[in-house]
């Protein structure tokens, strides 16, 4: 099974994942790949537009070839903010749309104690892509505990 893991930053999608995924299941997490990609020392979650460029070319190679084996193992992509177009070929792929999203108040709380600064302008531009998109974002509501 394909899961993609929508929401905010700091909303907790990398922790409903790491309550459900098995060792041998596949997560694709453009955080992570960014960091295994970046030099030594580099922040966690603030990347450069270079490597987020080649950071995402890896995200999409890798659900290219994770795709194939979703018969053996459940794959989890987490996908901040998909677009339109994105979410209509992760339901091409029978994907399982989760979003996570515990309130703007809990996730801005934890992008001040946590993030950069920027990244409250993307909690920001998350929430109102949410509003203008509607029920049509997702297709099942993670609980609010996350």
């Amino acid at each position: 099974m394909l899961y993609v893991i929508c929401g905010p930053p700091a909303s907790g999608k990398s922790s409903w994942i790491a309550s459900r995924a098995r060792p041998t299941d596949i997560v694709i997490d453009l955080d992570r790949i960014a960091l295994a990609l970046a030099g030594p020392d580099a922040p966690q979650w603030q990347h450069d537009e270079t490597l987020l460029r080649v950071a995402h070319r890896a995200r999409f190679a890798a659900l290219d070839e994770a795709v194939k084996h979703r018969d053996v193992v459940d794959v989890y992509l987490i996908h901040t903010m998909p677009s339109p177009k994105a979410l209509a070929r992760y339901r091409r792929l029978d994907a399982k749309v989760i979003t996570v999203d515990p309130g703007a108040q809990v996730v801005r709380q934890r992008v001040r104690d946590m993030r950069a600064p920027g990244m409250d302008a993307v909690v920001t531009r998350w929430y109102r892509q949410r509003k203008r998109l509607g029920s049509q974002a997702v297709t099942r509501q993670a609980s609010r505990e996350w």
